[in-house]
């Protein structure tokens, strides 16, 4: 186990001043009872004594402080190890390498290696951001690169002539312009929470009514998807955001609506303690335990190809999880024994003063 600083540099201090002070003790005690005699067996000069005692004191004292300055010199290479690693390492992150990590000396003291396991896991963390933000700018070049092309195709057709004017073929232009609004939405809202500026208006309402809203404003849709809908809505006061908090809904159900059409979908709100819960259930073809850990991740898909043919942007649930974390609650995907997939959203009661706004 590595040792620890604060002890051992005590520890180093005391005994250095212990063998510096045993050395000119020693050395004193031998000069006087051997040395001296042996030099001087009859003195006769004093001056000649004060000179010889003066050279032997000087002798002692620098044996002493040579002795002392070999182990503080072993001792500061022990603390200067570590941090020289950790400065090779932000240099190299800072050269664009965010791969780098700092390599822990052997014999380290603790707090260097509680260092490093702290510097590597930033780095570990910027990496991650790197690779995503490398993805997500991937990721929404494809998204808006297929409406924006067919906008293009259309209105240019339109301008030759190739297509005519008719009222069905305005729908599908406003449709793929709500599709682009709707994802550059999304990307605002994810932009601000992640910048923690995600700001909301908190009111004092029933998370059973705001559900129970978002349900009716999506049955019919639901029902065209072939979805069979239960509910079991318990009062569950909460201050929040009532059009955040309907955003979230929805996108649970939209996720629904999309992914496991043709299934049972069971939605429930309650209390519990001091958090209110929504959860909703869908008996759908589900997803893995390794896809479950990115379901929330921004553009993914589990079946990417399928996800894009749905209309699905893969902002879905991410979008809940952002919303759930500026109240200050969660967003997870609860595991169930049978086929299907849980999305609960838990949120505080009363979120913390900080996070609070005036409408």
């Amino acid at each position: 186990m590595s040792a620890d600083l604060n002890a051992r540099i005590s520890r180093t201090m005391i005994a250095l001043t212990l063998i510096a002070g045993l050395i000119v003790y020693l050395g004193l005690m031998a000069y006087f009872l051997f040395i001296y005699e042996w030099l001087y067996p009859e003195p006769e000069d004093p001056a000649a004594w004060r000179t010889a005692d003066t050279v032997m004191m000087l002798t002692l004292l620098a044996f002493g402080l040579l002795t002392a300055s070999a182990i503080g010199w072993r001792l500061a290479r022990r603390i200067v190890a570590p941090l020289n690693a950790v400065a090779g390492a932000t240099r190299r992150i800072a050269g664009g390498d965010f791969s780098a990590r700092a390599a822990l000396p052997p014999g380290s003291f603790r707090e260097a290696a509680d260092l490093m396991a702290d510097f590597n896991a930033m780095a570990e963390r910027l990496d991650r951001a790197e690779a995503e933000l490398a993805y997500s700018n991937s990721a929404i070049a494809h998204e808006l690169r297929t409406p924006l092309t067919i906008l293009r195709g259309r209105l240019q057709g339109l301008s030759d002539g190739v297509f005519a004017p008719t009222p069905q073929l305005y729908d599908r232009l406003i449709a793929h312009v709500d599709h682009l609004s709707a994802v550059v939405e999304e990307l605002r809202t994810l932009a601000l929470s992640n910048a923690g500026q995600l700001d909301l208006s908190y009111r004092p309402l029933d998370l059973a009514e705001a559900v129970g809203a978002a349900v009716t404003g999506m049955e019919a849709e639901l029902t065209a998807a072939g979805i069979t809908l239960t509910l079991s809505l318990a009062p569950a006061p909460v201050l929040a955001d009532q059009t955040r908090l309907h955003q979230a809904c929805v996108a649970v159900l939209e996720n629904c609506r999309r992914y496991a059409p043709q299934s049972r979908v069971h939605v429930e709100t309650r209390t519990e303690r001091e958090d209110v819960v929504f959860r909703c259930s869908d008996t759908g073809p589900g997803l893995s335990a390794d896809h479950q850990m990115r379901a929330f991740d921004r553009f993914w898909r589990a079946d990417d190809s399928r996800g894009r043919a749905r209309g699905g942007s893969g902002l879905g649930l991410p979008i809940v999880r952002a919303i759930a974390r500026a109240h200050g609650g969660e967003a997870r995907i609860i595991p169930q024994a049978g086929p299907g997939l849980t999305v609960e959203i838990r949120l505080p009661q009363r979120p913390s003063s900080a996070g609070l706004t005036d409408d």
